[in-house]
């Protein structure tokens, strides 16, 4: 018998493109653990601290990026997001595959990492919306934010969606089981390889 190392599987996309769904997805099922992000947003209606994401303060934050805590950190519509190093490494080493759903700007971070359980556990997917109009639909859909913050979230979507090809791989999101089913087909392959295998 062999065994395995863990993956390392990055899942970026604009807001509503449905990656955020897939993560959480596999994660509850118990295939993969989930690398929840910290955060410096307030939460939205529904948000659960250490569910959703670490909620943080400003302070907090900065603190923990001084100590190294972070894997990868941005910017993002103001606020400030991270991926703490203990949310993933141990899980890699112990042969726990991660889903980390993160941005453009995190996932360049992570691709250009040098540490070795990274380097070798790394791979990533970027999630796309079937059309602008539909992107525009499901951002609308959810009826959290106003119509300036559905605009101001358009127009960075449009700007993430130009960097699908530096991703291996692309998932051009059609119906919600579709897309799981396709999600899980990427996950299943990644297992396979024999560079994963000890």
């Amino acid at each position: 018998m062999s065994a395995r190392t863990g993956i390392l599987l990055v899942v970026s996309g604009p807001s509503g493109s449905g990656k955020t769904t897939l993560c959480r997805r596999l994660a509850g099922s118990g295939e993969v653990h989930y690398s929840i992000s910290c955060t410096t947003r307030p939460p939205r209606p529904g948000e659960e601290n250490g569910r959703d994401y670490h909620f943080l303060s400003k302070e907090d934050f900065f603190q923990r990026l001084e100590a190294g805590d972070f894997l990868e950190h941005a910017v993002v519509h103001g606020n400030l997001y991270g991926s703490l190093k203990s949310e993933v490494l141990s899980y890699l080493q112990a042969g726990t595959d991660v889903v980390m759903d993160i941005d453009i700007q995190g996932a360049e971070q992570v691709r250009n990492c040098q540490d070795p359980d990274i380097r070798n556990a790394f791979t990533d997917l970027f999630v796309m919306p079937p059309s602008e109009e539909e992107l525009h639909a499901r951002l609308s859909g959810r009826g959290t934010d106003s119509a300036e913050t559905i605009a101001l979230r358009m127009t960075n979507a449009l700007e993430e969606m130009s960097h699908w090809r530096s991703y291996a791989y692309r998932l051009l999101s059609s119906d919600r089981e579709e897309d799981y089913s396709r999600f899980q087909a990427l996950v299943t392959a990644e297992r396979l390889r024999v560079s994963r295998i000890s």
